[in-house]
């Protein structure tokens, strides 16, 4: 779709796209059993009795795993004086057994956790997990200390004395060779580290908490038809994307816009607490801060980033013949920041049944590997999914999905579904993520069951484009238009609002360096100068500064800067498009052995080996070319419409 060697070819795929549309008049789903679902065996809440019986099973492998880190510490600590080979792979798979069982429990408790974010009980299991992760972090950092300062020969003498550590070696390289310049000083200074990232994790669980329970409740409205809604995360994006009456979008939107402003002092204690801490470790470990330690970690250099970020920047305004569709499509002008999620169908209420958006993620794997469709069938059945919001009884907002590699079974896939059409988008993304971890955990050893984040967005974003493609050659036309337009909108997301973020992290941090205590306000005037480089004219966005980062979850990660991923993953995905649409067999061959490969080989070498893809400003470039295509289409698509309209004849 985008990147090939005689250079992108707009008009090809402008004339392909528009001949997959022009023929769009099927029905929204494909014909109950061809699907490859047995709807009767489909389930919607989690079953966590998978992982443990109930909290007190889990609680004992808690326990257990407890004194497996003391055990470890007492092995090892004497043996590591005089590391052999044999000795190295002993404490290997050691401490691989203890972090893959514990990876379990904290899964567990995360997710239960995420059911309710005001049980007492859960809340300090997680808490528990975390200090456990840290306690052990400390107990071993003997061996962390001593690994990431040995000379190449040294390696070299523990590889030939024990050649079982060959399946290790990458894990070894990327884990601890790589990083001899960035390690603790000693077990005193790793302690203190451990306890750092600790604070961390605290930090980060009660910003979520804070963001579910106040955030994102904004209180209450009355409807022009004198209901009263209360707003919270689900009602929020319901209204603006389903109501057509503007002046209750206006009404949702303002109530959220200033209760916002007035939670953002207290965000900004919790983000300011945040970023001092983020610091401070990067800084121990030899980075000049963290946004330095993040693109070490991920392989990348500053120069990339910024480069995608300029290409961003400066190609903004393709986004413009979006806006102009919309405004008309809409009768609005000018467009308000209300106006933007509103669902452009001929009724923007309508609503997708969880079943019937099964039906399409799943005929739109059909010229993939059948091993997508066997994976999305175990998972959709196994009490992997809880799919409905349940915010008046705590459950957090939002989607993610956590991967299950260290019992080889189906990911858990958390969603906040409301049947709208963004909601599809979200849960075939987590569906990339549950596919993609599904096959690392049944083919690499759970040691390479890793990868940065902007390779773990790929597969997720894939997963999208596969969606848009089908529904462009079987929804109706209405849909089939609306669809286009809410994918241009995407682009939008990806392109735009998520690089904006990391900008604004990374600013932020800068803030707080400067001063002791950053306030709200300043924050949203960063913010809102900020989005200016990156955002429309076309929209008539409010005067006043918009505290919109505070309810943005990935800002209070304990992995900083995620949101650039989704951008840059965005930009690969749509040249792995291209070649999917060029060469299924060939492309499908090279996707399952990178989606399978996991952490075994570096970021840059796996997008070589199997695509031939390079990160640099040309790749860039070619998004955005994609970007015009699809506003282009919607232009024409748009048009046609227009002229078959009664009224206009």
């Amino acid at each position: 779709m985008i990147k090939s060697a005689e250079g992108f070819l707009i008009t090809a795929m402008f004339i392909a796209f528009m001949l997959l549309i022009s023929g769009s008049s099927l029905a929204a789903s494909p014909e109950k059993g061809t699907d490859g679902l047995n709807r009767s065996e489909l389930t919607t809440s989690w079953d966590l009795s998978t992982l443990f019986k109930d909290k007190e099973t889990a609680t004992a492998e808690f326990e257990g795993q407890q004194k497996m880190s003391q055990e470890i510490n007492a092995t090892f600590r004497p043996l590591f004086k005089n590391l052999t080979g044999k000795v190295l792979l002993e404490y290997i798979e050691a401490n691989k057994n203890f972090s893959r069982n514990l990876s379990v429990v904290m899964a567990y408790a995360y997710a239960q956790n995420s059911l309710n974010v005001n049980d007492k009980f859960f809340e300090k299991f997680v808490s528990d997990v975390q200090n456990l992760y840290t306690e052990h972090a400390k107990a071993t950092s003997f061996a962390e200390i001593l690994l990431k300062s040995l000379s190449p020969p040294e390696w070299d003498r523990l590889f030939s004395e024990q050649p079982g550590l060959e399946k290790y070696r990458a894990y070894l390289e990327n884990s601890y060779q790589r990083y001899k310049d960035h390690r603790p000083r000693n077990e005193t200074h790793a302690a203190y580290l451990a306890d750092i990232s600790n604070q961390l994790m605290k930090i980060n669980t009660e910003a979520e908490k804070t963001v579910t329970n106040n955030v994102t409740v904004a209180g209450n409205i009355t409807l022009e038809d004198g209901r009263e809604l209360a707003i919270n995360s689900q009602t929020y994006s319901e209204l603006l994307s389903t109501d057509s009456n503007r002046n209750n979008r206006k009404m949702g939107y303002d109530k959220r816009f200033y209760h916002l402003i007035n939670e953002s002092d207290k965000m900004a204690e919790i983000y300011g607490n945040k970023s001092r801490l983020d610091d401070l470790l990067a800084r121990e470990l030899n980075y000049s801060d963290s946004y330095d330690a993040k693109m070490f970690e991920t392989y990348l250099t500053k120069e990339q980033v910024e480069t995608m970020n300029q290409v961003f920047k400066e190609r903004k305004g393709d986004f413009d013949g979006y806006y102009e569709f919309r405004k008309t499509r809409m009768n609005l002008s000018p467009l308000k920041p209300y106006d933007l999620a509103l669902q452009l169908l001929e009724n923007p209420d309508k609503k997708y049944g969880y079943e019937e958006t099964l039906a399409n993620i799943s005929a739109s794997y059909a010229a993939m590997d059948p091993a997508f469709l066997d994976i999305f069938v175990e998972t959709t059945t196994s009490g992997s999914m809880d799919v409905y919001p349940n915010p008046e009884d705590g459950k957090q907002p939002g989607g993610y999905c956590q991967d299950m590699c260290a019992l080889s079974r189906p990911a858990l896939i958390f969603m906040n579904y409301k049947g709208l059409m963004q909601d599809q988008k979200t849960l075939t993304h987590e569906m990339g993520h549950a596919i993609n971890f599904y096959l690392m955990g049944k083919n690499v050893d759970y040691l390479y069951c890793a990868g940065t984040e902007y390779e773990m967005e790929i597969p997720s974003t894939f997963n999208e484009e596969l969606f848009v493609d089908y529904a462009l050659k079987n929804y109706d036309q209405d849909t089939a238009l609306a669809i286009l337009a809410e994918s241009v909108s995407d682009y939008e997301n990806y392109f735009t609002f998520q690089p904006m973020i990391t900008e604004f992290e990374n600013k932020a941090h800068e803030l707080c360096r400067q001063k002791a205590n950053v306030s709200g306000s300043e924050l949203n005037l960063l913010w809102t100068n900020l989005s200016k480089d990156y955002r429309s004219g076309l929209v008539d966005y409010y005067p006043e500064d918009s505290a919109q980062w505070t309810y943005i979850s990935h800002i209070y990660l304990t992995n900083n800067y995620y949101t650039f991923s989704y951008a840059l993953s965005k930009a690969v995905t749509l040249s792995l498009f291209k070649m999917h649409k060029e060469n299924p067999e060939k492309f499908n061959e090279n996707y399952m052995a990178y989606l399978s490969a996991g952490s075994t080989m570096t970021p840059p070498e796996k997008l070589r080996k199997f695509f031939g893809i390079e990160i640099d400003r040309k790749l860039f470039e070619d998004a955005m070319d994609v970007v015009q295509m699809r506003v282009l289409q919607l232009q024409e698509l748009e048009g046609k419409r227009l002229a078959s309209s009664p009224l206009t004849k």
